[in-house]
């Protein structure tokens, strides 16, 4: 196994031992990306095709403009706000060019959550779609964000088909509630501006602060986790040799899940770019007719998803019509993958899921299972230059076999959580150790299986019951399209089992459920109850919001 990771690192270019501190940033890696296969597809969306060359060229026109022509510093955060779309690349490569620091930010946030993660960071600048620009108008005047440069949907196509697509949104399929904000900026303004004007590339220390990426916020408030160059460009290479079956400039990957999160950031933004391959952006996934069309007039060979997207595209009868002779390696993170679903998708696709896990905090790459001995229900092996431990509630280390709380050491930890001393104090030790939340066991052979977030474990009569064993059982009953665990009192147990279920036939019972529950799981892991839903509340990522149920 390590002889043919060497021989494919060689593939790559990687050298045998990563000498972090010849790459001082992401720029670095970007500007050499850039050079080196300038002809060849960088990004793809809504039909229009953007070589690196380009993508290089508009992202220093955007630079230009925002180091002239606003008083932005270096060092000053800047909120994007942007769905996949090829303005995303371009306004975030061209913010780091001119000194910027990233904040990135969700399209659906509500007016509480923005007004909050632009208070937070402190961004003085913001760039959105008009789409979203009526709910930044009305948190405009409570936040410091001075600067607004604002994009529509169709802005990078050619003038007919950008009128054509920006007319449909705004006037047929009305998606964009009117709005006045008074300076705005239009992003293509904004690029026309920047083309003619120089600017000043920053000379990055390692250790600054690339991206402030804000926790998903559903165990508590957001906080932002300082992600600096070193993280993730350490994290960038920690992905690649993970993955030595990717090849440098013939990969052509499916992005569905969003650039403004930071399991797509890197891989799409920097590990693929990094290797001269070629992103396709899905701007609305949950579009799943327009998603598989997409699919359909796409060759690819890698596919980035997670298990309630991979479930989503299997439930539709046309999915299997997709050519997927080219697909070489699938990859997903973000929530825990079902056994079921797992083995449906390599059952249409003829290709193996590829199961990692990750953080916010750990930008985010933690561990991943090797291409050639994928081991369905774990989350693999750590990556390279990462060492991690189990340990108890005292904060004693486990032995291999027992659970404990997953902790973390390496490069790709986050510098801490911006300006909240207290929190990263409770979350980092003094010697680099982050606690990650989440219950995990190193099994004999050193494979690392997630048990389940501390804070969603089920206590039943003493016993820990956790959500993603129940929901990994009984989603492999036919007529389950996705279910989720949770705890809710019970004056006998403290706690007892309700399962939220989504059905594709409505003649599934309670009864059904419990009784296929009942031949897989322990007596007091079955559910006591059972509610059926058209749908479960998800993040803006596809995970199942179990608090949410909960707090019902």
């Amino acid at each position: 196994m390590v002889d043919q990771a060497k021989s494919e690192d060689s593939k790559q270019g990687l050298p045998d031992t990563l000498n972090l501190d010849a790459y001082p940033s992401v720029l670095t890696i970007f500007d050499e990306s850039c050079a080196k296969y300038a002809t060849k597809p960088a990004f793809t969306n809504l039909g229009l095709t953007l070589t690196y060359k380009e993508v290089d060229e508009l992202s220093s026109a955007f630079a230009g403009f925002l180091q002239n022509k606003t008083a932005l510093k270096s060092g000053d955060r800047i909120a994007i706000q942007l769905p996949n779309v090829l303005q995303f690349p371009i306004a975030a490569f061209g913010a780091l060019k001119a000194g910027l620091v990233i904040v990135n930010t969700n399209p659906m946030y509500t007016a509480r959550e923005l007004e909050h993660q632009f208070k937070d960071s402190g961004a003085k600048a913001l760039v959105t779609l008009a789409n979203f620009a009526s709910v930044v108008e009305e948190v405009l005047p409570r936040t410091p964000v001075e600067t607004v440069i604002i994009s529509e949907l169709g802005d990078m196509l050619n003038p007919f088909k950008r009128t054509l697509v920006n007319g449909v949104v705004k006037y047929v399929k009305k998606m964009v509630p009117a709005f006045n904000i008074p300076g705005a900026i239009p992003f293509r303004q904004a690029l026309k501006q920047g083309k003619a004007l120089s600017f000043n590339t920053p000379k990055n220390d390692p250790h600054d602060v690339a991206v402030l990426q804000y926790t998903g916020g559903t165990t508590g408030v957001a906080k932002g986790a300082m992600l600096t160059h070193r993280n993730l460009v350490a994290n960038m290479f920690q992905i690649q040799r993970s993955m030595p079956i990717l090849r440098k400039g013939e990969e052509v990957s499916i992005a569905p899940l969003p650039l403004y999160h930071i399991y797509a950031f890197n891989i799409h933004c920097m590990a693929m770019m990094e290797l001269g391959n070629h992103s396709v952006l899905i701007t609305n996934p949950r579009d799943m007719a327009g998603f598989i069309k997409e699919l359909k007039e796409t060759p690819f060979t890698v596919f980035v998803g997670l298990n309630t997207l991979f479930n989503g595209l299997l439930n539709q009868a046309d999915f299997s019509g997709v050519d997927f002779s080219g697909l070489r390696l699938t990859i997903a993170g973000g929530m825990a993958l079902q056994h079921s679903v797992a083995n449906r998708w390599e059952e249409v696709t003829g290709c193996k899921i590829v199961e990692g896990y990750g953080m916010t905090e750990t930008s985010p790459v933690v561990s991943v299972n090797p291409h050639d001995n994928v081991q369905i229900g774990t989350i693999g092996l750590p990556v390279e230059m990462t060492e991690v431990r189990m340990i108890d509630e005292d904060g004693n280390v486990v032995p291999d076999g027992e659970s404990g709380e997953l902790c973390v050491r390496g490069p790709q930890v986050m510098k801490g959580y911006w300006q909240r001393e207290e929190a990263t104090a409770d979350t980092i030790s003094e010697d680099g150790w982050l606690k990650t939340g989440d219950v995990g066991v190193r099994m004999p052979d050193g494979f690392l299986k997630i048990v389940d977030r501390i804070k969603d474990m089920i206590l039943v009569s003493g016993f820990n019951v956790y959500p993603n064993e129940l929901e990994d059982a009984l989603s492999e009953h036919p007529n389950v399209v996705e279910c989720a665990a949770v705890g809710v009192p019970n004056e006998k147990s403290g706690e007892a089992v309700k399962m939220f279920v989504v059905r594709s036939d409505e003649s599934l019972t309670e009864e059904a459920v419990k009784a296929f529950c009942k031949e897989r799981l322990t007596g007091y892991k079955v559910p006591r109850s059972v509610e059926f839903r058209d749908e479960l509340p998800k993040t803006n990522v596809g995970k199942i919001l179990r608090r949410s149920l909960r707090d019902e």
